[in-house]
């Protein structure tokens, strides 16, 4: 990467950087971890105020270019990554600020650690996803991913491996502020970057929507109300369009739907309204999802006027039911239909 930078123009950041490394290749050794680890977080936290300055003092351009030159140097990012699980608390903040300086750093228009990392080492970020696996690393990692898909490269690298679909387990289990964490991940990732993200979605769609039709499945409550607002907001993305109407044609999925609108938790109903909103309004129905509709017709006449009558400030939502009511009321053929409503 030095054809980026030219020649280094300061030497006493790239000391700092390299003390670094030395430390970080020390931390598998059991006799003298303690002391990497110590020497490894007085590193860091002069090349975090380095990278990021003082209440009194502003970044010194000059230092934060050598700093950057040294770390693809010393290849310092993947080896950050390899080794949060075996830093120290404060390291571990001091690593996750550092990371994030370095993939915000800009020089001549670019930015170099983006290019590095999604070019030379993309590994790197499939390890900071496998560390959400490690409680003590999660949250760390979290915070640099999120920075990290702020960069269409580096988003791409995090949806083409296999490794994504690990976010599915991360998302629902263990601990509330990891699996928090890890949707919020999970959800930059999903949103941040739409034509890359409709691409991924077209050509994965089938495991992809089994694995989320799960999330919205979930016993967890917060997974459950999590993963149907964000479908929404998928949904009704105009750049997922050919999404959407695959989305809408499935009557398992208008099935899913409607049971969530009725789900114990109003929250959830609410979120569920606005997916199956799209259901009704769209005006290329398939017929199975028509039959359907029209199989639970008097119920769902029934049902939506009462539909969180609490929300009547609400001018948005109570004009959209009204409309939905329009729209099913419309359906036809006006006489009982056999079987039972599901």
């Amino acid at each position: 990467m030095s054809f980026l930078f030219g020649r280094a123009k300061e030497k006493e950041p790239a000391d700092a950087v390299r003390r670094v490394k030395e430390q970080l290749l020390k931390l598998d050794n059991p006799i003298a971890r303690k002391s990497a680890q110590d020497e490894a977080a007085k590193y860091l936290r002069l090349i975090r105020i380095e990278l990021q300055g003082t209440q009194e003092a502003e970044p010194v351009p000059e230092k934060v270019y050598t700093i950057a030159q040294e770390t693809f140097n010393y290849e310092l990012l993947p080896s950050l990554a390899t080794a949060l699980p075996k830093l120290d608390f404060e390291a571990r903040k001091d690593a996750t600020t550092v990371f994030n300086c370095l993939l915000r750093y800009t020089y001549n228009n670019a930015q170099p650690c983006v290019l590095y990392l999604a070019s030379s080492r993309p590994d790197t970020i499939i390890t900071l996803v496998a560390a959400y696996a490690n409680s003590e690393t999660a949250t760390n990692s979290g915070a640099i991913l999120r920075e990290a898909f702020k960069y269409e490269s580096l988003a791409r690298v995090a949806l083409y491996d296999q490794s994504f679909w690990d976010f599915f387990t991360y998302v629902q289990g263990g601990r509330f502020d990891i699996s928090s964490d890890a949707f919020a991940t999970f959800k930059e990732l999903l949103t941040r970057h739409k034509v890359v993200v409709a691409e991924f979605l077209a050509s994965n769609y089938d495991e992809f929507f089994t694995q989320y039709n799960a999330l919205l499945n979930s016993e967890n409550y917060i997974t459950k109300r999590q993963s149907i607002k964000l479908l929404g907001e998928i949904l009704l993305d105009r750049a997922n369009y050919n999404i959407m109407t695959a989305y809408v044609d499935s009557p398992d999925h208008l099935k899913l739907c409607m049971n969530l609108l009725r789900d114990r938790s109003k929250n959830v109903q609410y979120e569920a309204f606005h997916v199956f909103k799209v259901f009704v309004a769209n005006p290329k129905k398939s017929k199975p999802v028509e039959g359907l509709l029209i199989k639970n017709r008097e119920q769902l006449l029934r049902f939506l006027p009462k539909f969180h009558e609490d929300r009547k400030d609400d001018e948005q939502f109570t004009d959209e039911k009204a409309f939905l009511l329009k729209q099913i009321e419309a359906l036809g053929p006006q006489f009982p239909m056999q079987g039972q409503p599901i």
